[in-house]
Order: C-alpha cells, then sequence, then structure tokens
C-alpha cells in the first residue's frame, strides 16, 4: 500500500526523489521513487538500527552483489553456455531468487541502499531486505525459540552522514592588507574618540553662564515735606529780634547798606 512519506523520511537517496512509502519491512523500508530520467523506482534502505549491526549490513549488501554478478553472468551467458551455467547454478543453490529484479544502483557503507524498476503487482527492493532477518538456525533442525534481533523495532531508516563543510577559502595577501588598514584606521578612529572625551575638558574654560534675569520690584512714590520755618539769625549786637540788620557789622564800617 502506498503511503504519504512520513517525518524522518528522506527526500532523496542518492539521484533518487522520493515519492511515497511503499512497505515497511522488519529490516528496513521501500519507497517509490523517481530516476532522473524519469523512471519510476523502487527503493530499499535499511533501518537505522539494522544499519548499526554489521552482520545484517552485510547480508544486505551481499545479497544486492549477488544480484548483480548474476546479472552480469546473465548477460556473458547470451554470448556463451558457460556463463548461462554459472548464473543457473547460483539461482539452484538459493543465492539468487529467482524474481530478483535488475539493480539499477546501490551504496554500501553504513547507510546502504539499494534501486530497482519499479513494477506494480511485481517484485521489488523488498527482496533484498528478505535475507537481512534470520530466525532459528541456518542449517539443520531448528531447536529452540526463534531468534530476533534487537533492532526489530526500529523504523527509522538510516540516512547517510551530512558531507563535510569546504575548507575555509585562504586569504590572499592583498585582502590580508585591506583588512590589516581597515582594523588600524578604525582602532586609531576608537581612541581619538576616547581622548577627545576624556581631555577635552580640561584645558578649555568653560563657557560663561547666562545672567540671571532682571527683577523690576516697583518703589512707592515720594511724599512731598512741609518746609520748615526759618529761625530769626542773632545779629552783632547779640539781639535776638529779627530787625536786626543780617549784615555783618564791620560791613561798610558798621553803617549798613546804603
Amino acid at each position: 500500500m502506498v503511503t504519504p512519506l512520513q517525518y524522518g523520511d528522506p527526500p532523496h537517496v542518492g539521484p533518487f526523489a522520493l515519492q511515497a512509502r511503499l512497505q515497511t519491512a522488519p529490516a528496513g523500508l521501500v519507497y517509490l521513487g523517481q530516476a532522473p530520467d524519469g523512471r519510476v523506482v523502487s527503493v530499499a534502505v535499511l533501518s537505522s538500527g539494522a544499519a548499526l549491526d554489521a552482520a545484517a549490513r552485510d547480508r544486505f549488501v551481499t545479497a544486492i552483489r549477488d544480484a548483480q554478478s548474476s546479472a552480469v553472468r546473465q548477460a556473458q551467458g547470451r554470448a556463451g553456455v558457460r556463463g548461462w551455467g554459472a548464473s543457473l547454478v547460483d539461482r539452484v543453490r538459493g543465492r539468487v531468487p529467482p524474481d530478483t529484479p535488475p539493480v539499477l544502483a546501490m551504496q554500501g557503507g553504513p547507510a546502504p541502499w539499494v534501486a530497482v524498476p519499479y513494477l506494480p503487482n511485481g517484485p521489488g527492493a523488498e527482496r533484498f531486505l528478505d535475507p537481512v532477518t534470520v530466525s532459528g538456525t541456518l542449517i539443520g533442525q531448528r531447536h529452540g525459540p526463534d531468534f530476533a534481533h534487537y533492532w526489530l523495532g526500529d523504523r527509522t531508516p538510516a540516512l547517510p552522514a551530512p558531507p563535510a563543510p569546504p575548507p575555509p577559502p585562504v586569504a590572499t595577501r592583498r585582502s590580508v592588507v585591506l583588512a590589516s588598514t581597515l582594523l588600524a584606521t578604525l582602532v586609531l578612529a576608537l581612541l581619538l574618540v576616547v581622548w577627545m572625551l576624556l581631555f577635552r575638558g580640561e584645558d578649555e574654560p568653560e563657557p560663561p553662564r547666562p545672567l540671571p534675569n532682571t527683577q523690576f520690584v516697583p518703589t512707592p512714590p515720594p511724599e512731598p515735606a512741609s518746609p520748615e520755618p526759618q529761625q530769626p539769625t542773632p545779629g552783632p549786637s547779640g539781639g535776638g529780634d529779627g530787625s536786626e540788620s543780617p549784615w555783618p557789622d564791620d560791613l561798610f564800617d558798621g553803617r549798613g547798606p546804603i
């Protein structure tokens, strides 16, 4: 049953764009994808738990390489009976099932995957996930309970590690000189600003402060005063009446004004 991609599914595997889920197997997941040339493909990816198991990963990769070797021998068998006989022996021994689809692309390593042509209601990439899980004994009569892998409950696809970041660019001598000059200019400007803030006010006089506003207080108007009466001045004879001449006695030989 085709289901949409879920959280954690990769959008791309190698050159193939994944579009939906086809199957969830005990050892991994099978996706419906599209090749760069437009062909519809079936892509099988191991689960993260199975990919961490070296034995399970080796069985998956070995099944893919056996299918590739069988396809090469079939191509050689078309030109001679020897290659056809070798391919027939591989299928009789059970190394390559008869309904194994041809391999279009594969990748080994810590997160292996394989892509085959998609056939509706036909065999797909899930054929390479079947040999990964083993139960009981491989040969002879089965004794005891079936063997269960510790990673059977894992449904997370094994994804390849992200590519390493590119090395940092190497700066040229010209760029280093320009950067050094710019840094020195900025430092000099910063020192100049600090000097102006700290030492500018020590030698310069402070600006004069503005005078306070003049306050006008009204004064009361002057009051008129009455003149005091004039007192009589005593004459030369010492009398005190006012008939005495105000002139001195020695003026005009004592005769007074004429």
